[in-house]
């Protein structure tokens, strides 16, 4: 998969949502929504960018794991929130989770890559 091209989708809709959320939503969510809606916009920016700085890094097996893996967790963890705020539903935050051990087992794929990767000391 092209993760470069996948990021720059990912952190597009970001700032559509972002902006929809900033224009849209404003005043017809409560306080409570609208903070669930931003920390959602919030983790995707930081974790779309995140692909972006992946995909840059010399190509290795471990490098498309960290990318799915933090793409499943802008869906899973992101999605659900975004959609708790807009529906009220809190039954989706049972979700969440799922996503969240997404962004973790990515970073941390990420730093066992980067491990395996250094050159060896003299």
């Amino acid at each position: 998969m092209n993760w470069t091209a996948a990021s720059a989708i990912a952190l597009f809709l970001a700032v559509a949502i972002g902006a929809f959320g900033a224009h849209v939503l404003q005043g017809r969510l409560d306080a409570y929504s609208m903070e669930i809606y931003q920390r959602a916009v919030l983790y995707h920016f930081i974790h779309a960018l995140g692909i972006l700085a992946v995909s840059l890094m010399p190509p290795t097996a471990g490098r498309d794991w960290v990318c799915r893996l933090l793409l499943a967790g802008i869906l899973l963890f992101c999605g659900s929130l975004y959609a708790l705020a807009l529906t009220g539903n809190r039954m989706l935050g049972a979700i969440t989770p799922f996503g969240g051990l997404s962004f973790l087992a990515g970073w941390l794929m990420l730093a066992i890559t980067a491990w395996r990767a250094r050159p060896p000391t003299p």
